[in-house]
């Protein structure tokens, strides 16, 4: 009973040497590389640098407590950043105490929904939300974030949501680059490149082993952060124009409270809401991904609950909305991560980090922390995926591509909204016109078949139709005409068969939809039946006067009712 309120209580009855080893070393690679990361994400939703790292900490305790994936890396993450920033920048000025409030509200709202919709357990909602939708969505931000951080290579003043707006802030100020930052900015964001591509491959071939060789590219960003600092410090080039991150507070995260503000909160709700989502989906996703190759199980309920108990921590502790990682939760698998416990180790290296080293960090270039951004989020892009998708699904290329159109050129709030709209519209579309094919018996077996597809026995005065969708409110008045004119038309035709192997629902409106057509076929002397009717369909029609009022018969299977009307015997 325990484990199923804490999950904790499981792994760590079967803790062991091995497992912490594991945990362990993933946590030193993990914390290596979320340092800066940390610095930059929170940068790029608006906040000081040190909100990143507060950021890091307690939610990763948060999630180990109650979340199933014993890979998963919860913190900050360039999408959520972004929308945080599109969000609270609507309310508050960046840099003020109330930005900083309204992100702590953020955080805790998200927290607070996604702690309902796991004790609910609504982890299915997940699959509500597209896989092209999904993609167009990360795909439009990753260029929207990149194109957002070159201000930071170019080191001069820009601004603005959108693509168009940033694009016409980065040309106004062209002429005012500055060159050391221009060139920081150029060499690592190439070295980036280089390390995540190249560095690997290459130490292999200088015998270094998988694990150390992936170790030490996975650490590439905080060589390019030594290496910037080094040169500012050597060459003073703070005073030349290169912006710099400035002073960090040191110390672990104060204790905040979110602001108790029933205004402020009902203002960022629906930026909670879609924070929640976007980030549940992206998280859940990496989990279950990384779960499969180790045969571990993921809940989605329980990940609602722990990435739910991780943005009420971030709250608590003075940070921002989280969620897990894809590229920190890889390394934390690939490290040898075996249990959560590997995330508290990190927010213990993350803490060390905030209490002992922060000011180490005081003349890190923004331009480095922009290329880190802007290598990481560039690896989402995937435009390929337009082409692959319009060969398959023309409907899914249209939800994509109005999903990328709309994060470039409104915003990203709109870009989501958009996209998941489209996506159920254009399903209400399909499934209001579902699939229908008049089927007969493949000679020799007990298959039924499209009659246009392939070579089948039919009767003269039996119509059988399978439709390929659940009956409901959206498709069942066209049904219903559909069967009565296909039925009529023929002057031969006695009797309708609907087979219904892939009817899973007939809500209240398809029902009287049947009815109607049951009177409608009997006027015209044609009897109606059904056939394959599954249980849970059977027993809902059962509590109704539909089959006592049916001119027809229920028939087992589809063969069972075309033995029975071969027969010119056959009478109702």
């Amino acid at each position: 009973m325990l484990e199923k309120i804490l999950p904790c209580t499981g792994w760590l009855r079967r803790y062991d040497r091995e497992a912490f080893q594991g945990d362990l070393l993933a946590a030193v690679i993990v914390t290596i590389m979320l340092i800066p990361q940390s610095l930059a994400y929170a940068l790029l939703a608006g906040l000081p640098p040190e909100v990143g790292l507060y950021a890091s900490m307690l939610p990763l305790v948060g999630y180990a407590l109650f979340g199933s994936s014993n890979a998963l890396a919860v913190g900050p993450v360039a999408v959520v950043s972004l929308m945080t920033a599109a969000a609270v920048g609507e309310f508050a000025a960046t840099g003020s105490p109330e930005y900083a409030a309204a992100a702590i509200a953020l955080a805790f709202l998200s927290g607070l929904f996604l702690i309902v919709l796991g004790l609910l357990r609504l982890g299915f909602l997940a699959s509500l939300l597209s896989h092209p939708v999904i993609s167009g969505f990360i795909t439009a931000s990753g260029l929207l974030i990149a194109a957002s951080q070159m201000k930071h290579i170019l080191g001069i003043s820009a601004s603005g949501h959108t693509m168009p707006e940033i694009v016409g802030s980065l040309v106004a100020g062209i002429d005012q680059t500055n060159l050391p930052t221009l060139l920081i900015g150029i060499g690592a964001t190439a070295f980036l490149f280089w390390v995540r591509k190249k560095l690997k491959p290459l130490l292999r071939k200088m015998g270094l082993g998988p694990l150390l060789a992936d170790s030490i590219a996975k650490a590439g960003p905080v060589a390019a952060v030594i290496v910037t600092i080094l040169l500012v410090d050597g060459f003073g080039l703070d005073q030349d124009g290169v912006k710099i991150v400035g002073d960090i507070p040191q110390g672990i995260p104060p204790l905040t409270m979110p602001p108790v503000d029933l205004d402020l909160w009902l203002d960022l709700l629906p930026s909670a809401i879609l924070i929640s989502i976007v980030g549940f989906v992206e998280s859940v996703s990496v989990a279950q991904t990384l779960a499969a190759k180790r045969r571990e199980r993921v809940s989605a309920d329980r990940e609602l609950l722990g990435l739910g108990a991780a943005n009420i921590a971030a709250a608590f502790g003075g940070g921002y909305p989280v969620t897990g990682g894809f590229a920190r939760s890889v390394v934390n698998f690939d490290a040898g991560a075996r249990t959560p416990l590997a995330g508290v180790l990190t927010a213990v290296g993350i803490g060390f980090t905030a209490l002992f080293l922060t000011p180490l960090f005081q003349n890190l270039p923004k331009a480095t922390l922009a290329a880190t951004i802007i290598v990481a989020v560039l690896s989402l892009v995937d435009l390929g995926a337009l082409k692959r998708i319009w060969a398959y699904s023309k409907s899914d290329f249209i939800a994509m591509a109005a999903t990328i159109v709309a994060v470039l050129g409104v915003g990203v709030e709109a870009g989501i909204i958009l996209g998941v709209s489209l996506s159920l519209i254009l399903f209400l579309v399909r499934s209001a016109r579902p699939h229908m094919a008049v089927v007969g018996q493949v000679p020799g077996t007990e298959h039924f078949r499209n009659i246009k597809r392939h070579q089948v026995t039919t009767l003269d005065n039996v119509l059988s139709v399978r439709v390929d969708e659940s009956l409901y409110f959206a498709n069942a008045r066209w049904l219903e005409e559909k069967l009565y004119d296909m039925a009529v038309a023929d002057t031969k035709i006695k009797h309708v068969v609907l087979m219904c192997s892939a009817v899973n629902a007939i809500d209240a409106s398809a029902l009287e939809s049947l009815e109607a057509l049951v009177e409608r076929l009997k006027t015209a002397g044609i009897f109606f039946h059904l056939s394959e009717v599954k249980g849970p369909v059977m027993d809902k029609l059962k509590d109704t006067h539909f089959l006592h009022d049916l001119t027809g018969k229920v028939f087992l299977s589809q063969q069972d009712a075309f033995n029975t009307l071969r027969q010119s015997q056959y009478r109702e």
